[in-house]
């Protein structure tokens, strides 16, 4: 392919927001894009992938190099090089010793490097996951596909499906996963007719399994009271049949507001959004729900596939911090629920520390008032997203 220097500078300013001004690279990607509209399709996804791919394998590219962590013209050569994309005559790359490069490729180097995480990931990984850490590791490192959740209040997933074809995108449904489509390649979604009609939410196949867990029934009193922008809150808004009452919690506002737009496109009646200005907002709602969703927030660690750039801006530090914060959700929240109730614990980790072991922590501080009902791993090696989710009833 014949690169252009515009969309390398791209690239480079990029990489230059993600690593150095801590910007997240789906916002950065988004933003590069808005900044140049002539961009075409095979623009957009040459960029894409560069940038991606220099995150995603940073360490890497960084030691087969011999970059320094600011010079991205270096990586930028690198990728090239190794995805065997003849470099142009430019300046920049007129001292890249190429066959150097193309020989430190075929060198053997440690897990951590051929894996590109920090140091710290490594060993946090193997002493908390032990053999089922490297085929973990090297799924993470794959690029994440894309699954669209059919909304269906308002059509099937083999309706969408064929809804879709005619919009020129291709996807195939998924066993085991019943509102779910695999696309075949990756586009640009949110430009369909079917996107702006409310059909479907673009929702990982392995976060589809966290709705259901809860077991709701329409006609309940359903809480997410850690519900973000409100892509499970919709699932369970659909699984209700739109009866009954979701009440969305969050501490952010603008979350909640976005909640709402996708709400009023989904069709999305029975949702009620909160915010959480103090712990006198939990208290007013205490033993009000049949059903309690904790999707609590979390290193991350199950969803790197789709944000590679986490695990550079991650530290120990910060999962230590989740880790308590998870607990004190779990002891305070769980008030919420009905006796008899059903509770979700859940994270898009793959940590035990943030799964098991909190569950385990809860229902020991609390003897005899909950019970562990179910559990599940949804694994990265499976193929999609990383996720745990625990099913708790309260007596």
């Amino acid at each position: 392919m014949r690169l252009y220097r515009n969309l390398c500078e791209g690239v480079l300013q990029s990489l230059q927001s993600i690593f150095e001004d801590n910007r997240y690279a789906d916002k950065v990607i988004e933003k590069t894009f808005k900044q140049n509209t002539k961009w075409g399709s095979r623009d957009r996804r040459f960029v894409a992938e560069a940038v991606y791919g220099i995150v995603r394998w940073y360490r890497f590219l960084r030691e087969v190099s011999g970059a320094s962590k600011e010079d991205y013209w270096k990586l930028l050569a690198t990728w090239l090089i190794w995805q065997q994309i003849k470099l142009p005559d430019w300046d920049e790359f007129k001292k890249i010793d190429q066959e150097a490069i193309r020989a430190s490729l075929k060198e053997k180097y440690p897990t951590k490097i051929i894996e590109s995480i920090p140091d710290w990931l490594a060993e946090l990984g193997e002493k908390s996951l032990g053999n089922r850490w490297e085929t973990e590791l090297s799924a993470l490192n794959e690029e994440a596909v894309v699954v669209l959740r059919a909304n269906t209040l308002k059509i099937s997933p083999r309706e969408l499906q064929e809804k879709l074809q005619l919009e020129n995108v291709a996807s195939d449904l998924l066993e085991d996963f019943p509102d779910a489509l695999q696309l075949r390649l990756r586009q640009n979604v949110f430009r369909t007719p079917s996107f702006k009609e409310g059909l479907f939410e673009v929702q990982d196949a392995g976060s589809q399994l966290i709705a259901p867990f809860l077991q709701i029934e329409p006609g309940m009193r359903v809480i997410d009271a850690c519900a973000g922008t409100g892509g499970k809150t919709l699932h369970l808004a659909t699984l209700a049949k739109n009866k009954g009452r979701i009440v969305a919690l969050d501490t952010e506002q603008w979350k909640l507001d976005e909640l709402k737009k996708r709400a009023r496109r989904a069709g999305a009646n029975n949702i009620e959004a909160r915010v959480i200005e103090s712990s006198k907002t939990i208290k007013r709602l205490a033993k009000s729900a049949d059903r309690l969703l904790l999707d609590v927030p979390c290193s991350g660690l199950g969803v790197l596939k789709r944000n590679p750039d986490a695990k550079w801006k991650l530290n120990l530090d910060f999962i230590e911090k989740v880790k308590v914060l998870q607990q004190k959700i779990l002891s305070e929240y769980c008030e919420m629920l009905k006796p008899g109730g059903l509770l979700v614990y859940s994270t898009c980790s793959i940590l035990p520390s943030e799964n098991e072991d909190q569950v385990q922590s809860f229902l020991s501080s609390r003897p005899g008032e909950f019970e562990l009902n179910d559990e599940r791993h949804v694994w990265p090696s499976e193929g999609f997203d990383g996720f745990y989710m625990a099913l708790l009833r309260k007596k």
